[in-house]
């Protein structure tokens, strides 16, 4: 039986069956595949090199194949699906749920997505082919076709009756969808209260009305924000009619919201979530040069800035000794305010009806942040270089930076979101570019005008 595994655990799993690939001992690989349940096995494919991760992945027998393809993230999926011929893919997706057909069909080439479709039962390719027609990444994408509707002007027995004759409930079932004569959807209907209600009670009459459906087209992230503010285990998806598509549980919500904490992770580093570690060096290196790129044209900009002031420091060296300070002091102070600015847009605690009291708030810290370590830090540069100008200077520069920064670091998150771009993936890079050209300015503008 498997067994969820610890961190270190898995680990040693991973070293034992790459040892054992090596030595091509496939009976042990198929042995220690056992003992892991697919969310393991998939986070293992992700960190083996790709012609170990195809050996594994041949070891694997079709019933495994497909579960752990669902817990793969898309480039691996993707590069595993080519590996299969149409009549695997249809083996590999015999037993699995729509929602879990869906998110494999979403990463086939057109043929091979139709030849997986034709495969389908008639219901279950409707299914399929609805939750494709959304964008993955929203209510629609996400949701399952696996629920139970009743009627509001039913009786609780008629109910009782209804699901015994079924034999089985959905997995992660804790309430009934409700539905009018045209199918709207007027509430929930708790298992706990079909259970302690009197069976001649209608539905009507015991039913939630304040658990909210979720629109179809609702990106991802407002689903889970919808889920923590009303704390539900599963809710309906429903069309522009009201009526109900599907539905969406609490795992679901978990690995967006898990998705969504990687994507800010690797988007402040230009990088997509998605990506397979072991991708080819060229692909990989193609994907980072635009940024790179763009990194460099900041860089060049910030250097522009200090190439105006090159007779200065050539005057002044303490000037160069102390410009990386400015810098790295205005970085950090605009990196912790864009963090609060992009986490609170994330989570929508942030919008235009309260924007400018974040900014003032972020501003004035800043401010006083300046004034404490401008005066620190100018007490500093006194005591290095008794020199009373420079560091009243490098005081004040100190403070407009850190002010600077800050103001930046809530502004530029904000103009990104208005302009559809996302601020994880942009904010970094013009925040810094921000802090140092300014810093920059001031410290050495300043130097020129007192010192010189």
């Amino acid at each position: 039986m498997a067994i969820q595994h610890s961190v270190i655990e898995k680990s040693k799993l991973a070293e034992q069956l790459l040892q054992a690939v090596e030595s091509q001992h496939f009976d042990q690989v198929s042995d220690l595949l056992s003992s892991l349940v697919p969310e393991e096995i998939a986070e293992l494919l992700e960190s083996t090199p790709r012609k170990e991760r195809q050996i594994l992945w041949q070891c694997l027998n079709s019933e495994q194949q497909g579960e752990i393809l669902t817990h793969t993230n898309d480039e691996v999926r993707a590069k595993l699906l080519e590996s299969l011929q149409a009549h695997e893919l249809v083996k590999i997706t015999d037993d699995l749920e729509a929602d879990d057909i869906t998110d494999i069909a979403q990463s086939l080439e057109p043929s091979a997505q139709k030849a997986l479709l034709d495969s389908l039962e008639p219901v279950e390719r409707i299914a399929v082919e609805t939750a494709l027609s959304y964008p993955e990444d929203t209510a629609g994408g996400l949701m399952s076709m696996d629920f139970i509707t009743i009627r509001a002007d039913i009786t609780l027995g008629v109910v009782l009756r209804y699901l015994r004759k079924l034999g089985e409930l959905p997995d992660s079932t804790a309430e009934l969808f409700v539905r009018d004569r045209d199918d709207h959807y007027v509430g929930t209907l708790k298992l706990t209260s079909l259970l302690v209600n009197d069976e001649d009670k209608l539905v009507q009459d015991v039913l939630e009305t304040d658990t909210p459906a979720i629109q179809s087209y609702l990106p991802a992230k407002e689903v889970a924000h919808v889920f923590e503010k009303n704390d539900l285990i599963s809710a309906a998806v429903v069309n522009e009619n009201n009526q109900i598509l599907g539905r969406i549980t609490i795992d679901d919500v978990v690995d967006i919201i898990r998705e969504e904490a990687e994507h800010i992770q690797m988007a402040s580093a230009g990088l997509d979530e998605e990506d397979d570690i072991f991708a080819p060096a060229t692909r990989t290196a193609k994907r980072r040069t635009f940024w790179l790129g763009i990194n460099l044209l900041t860089a060049i900009f910030a250097s522009m800035v200090i190439s105006l002031f090159d007779a200065t420091i050539e005057q002044i060296v303490a000037l160069a000794i102390l410009m990386p300070i400015i810098a790295s002091m205005g970085g950090i102070a605009g990196t912790q305010t864009a963090t609060i600015v992009i986490r609170a847009l994330a989570t929508g605690k942030l919008a235009k009806s309260n924007s400018r009291s974040l900014l003032i708030k972020e501003t004035s810290v800043g401010l006083l942040n300046g004034l404490i370590w401008a005066t620190l830090t100018a007490v500093a540069v006194q005591f290095i270089f008794n020199n009373w100008a420079l560091s009243a200077i490098f005081g004040t520069a100190m403070m407009v930076n850190l002010l600077v920064a800050a103001l930046a670091g809530a502004i530029i998150p904000l103009i990104l979101q208005r302009m559809k771009i996302d601020p994880a993936l942009a904010s970094g890079l013009m925040l810094t570019t921000v802090t140092d050209s300014i810093g920059f300015f001031v410290f050495l503008g300043l130097a020129t005008i007192v010192l010189l």
